[in-house]
């Protein structure tokens, strides 16, 4: 009988310490997660005013400072837009600036943070013909993949989210 309490026990101390292992690593993960957020939160705070906005007179400039937020197949389709945006927005005296109302995470490891971004944004035009400028106030939210690379983080995603947000 003593033998099986013996064994008993030291089973339930290998158990625990293998436990205490297991939420040691798990809570490291989890604060390194957080830690992530808040370090991307913080570039998708600034990043997403840029990404949005820009003026006819400088929308070239405007469009390479967004881009070099991004990376990947984003930093493409960025490069595509500085093709095709400028003539558009000079034909119509475009100028969009967005202001980040808020953000939150929505999930974060070490290596990539989603976060949601709520924008209010003025968009001012003077279309062919017309007397005055028209001017045009929207809210919009936006949910910014963030990637680190190279101790940077970078938009490798830019969705807008149009009524029921999708869960990933």
């Amino acid at each position: 009988m003593r033998r099986i309490l013996i064994a008993v026990l030291a089973a339930l101390t290998v158990g625990l310490a293998a436990t205490v292992a297991w939420l040691y690593t798990d809570l490291s993960r989890i604060q390194s997660g957080v830690a992530a957020g808040r370090e991307a939160m913080t570039a998708a705070r600034s990043y997403a005013a840029d990404m949005l906005s820009y003026d006819y007179r400088t929308t070239g400039e405007d469009l390479a400072r967004a881009r070099s937020h991004t990376t990947g197949a984003l930093a493409g389709r960025y490069a595509r837009l500085a093709r095709t945006l400028p003539p558009l927005a000079r034909q119509r005296q475009e100028v969009r600036q967005a202001v980040v109302a808020a953000a939150a995470v929505e999930s974060a490891t070490p290596e990539e943070v989603r976060i949601l971004v709520f924008l209010n944004m003025v968009t001012s035009s003077r279309e062919p013909g017309q007397d005055r400028p028209r001017q045009e106030v929207s809210q919009n939210r936006l949910r910014l993949v963030m990637t680190r690379e190279n101790g940077r983080w970078l938009v490798s995603d830019l969705s807008t989210l149009l009524g029921d947000t999708p869960v990933p």
